[in-house]
């Protein structure tokens, strides 16, 4: 237990030291860039479609705990890029409010998956889906923690899509929120099983998604098919998990 506590608690004691010693270099939060951060071509210049979900650090000191993770797509031949964000303010599920790449209110974001061509194709129509139909689409509905937020709408649409073998960072607070109203059941990978009580405190164990612990919204784990440790405030350090 004392080994259990200090794996997920050191790891956000040193986030937050980070944070309050050195800040987050972006500012003011209301005039922080949001311009691309040159991840991805333009789209008139890449023919292929594409399939993009992108994390990035939070604003202010929900940094210390967190990442917003966003969705973009582009069908083949299209000229612009689709993305999609999850949000506290305005209509819950926005469109194009940001540049596709954009760094988060100045934090640059990382790549969690990436899929070109005919298999991001194939696949982009039941993304596409998910934003139609997500259900927490009203003003309201959003919550930063448990959720749902904008790491829950980003995981429906990974678990409706398992053939991107797909796992967000375990920084992304509110991934483990049972949106589907289902507690317990399969992992979206088809390879393992999870249990989750309202996104506070949950279980997974996967080949894809490796071993995690939900500790009221902290995610301590271990990946072996990826080798990398998975740390609450600090993220994943070993093997990058995209595809």
């Amino acid at each position: 237990m004392i080994l259990f506590l200090l794996l997920l608690f050191v790891p956000i004691g040193l986030s937050a030291g980070r944070y309050y010693l050195f800040g987050d270099g972006r500012g003011n939060w209301q005039t922080a860039d949001r311009s691309s951060a040159g991840l991805l071509p333009p789209a008139s210049a890449n023919p292929d479609a594409l399939i993009r979900v992108f994390a990035a650090r939070t604003v202010r000191w929900r940094s210390i705990f967190a990442v917003h993770s966003w969705i973009v797509v582009k069908e083949k031949g299209a000229s612009t890029y689709s993305r999609y964000d999850y949000t506290a303010w305005g209509d819950p599920i926005r469109s194009n409010g940001f540049a596709p790449d954009g760094r988060w209110f100045g934090a640059m974001p990382e790549t969690v998956v990436a899929v070109d061509g005919a298999r991001a194709e194939a696949l982009i129509p039941k993304i596409r889906h998910v934003v139609e139909t997500y259900k927490f689409r009203a003003y309201g509905d959003y919550s930063a923690w448990p959720g749902p937020n904008s790491n829950t709408f980003v995981q429906a649409a990974l678990d409706a899509v398992p053939e991107l073998r797909a796992v967000l960072p375990p920084t992304a607070v509110g991934k483990d929120y049972p949106y589907s109203g289902r507690w317990a059941g399969i992992t979206p990978s088809r390879t393992g099983a999870y249990a989750s009580l309202s996104g506070y405190l949950g279980m997974t164990v996967g080949w894809v998604e490796g071993f995690e612990i939900n500790f009221f919204g902290a995610v301590l784990g271990i990946d072996i098919r990826r080798p990398a440790l998975k740390l609450p405030g600090i993220g994943r350090l070993g093997v990058a998990a995209g595809l």
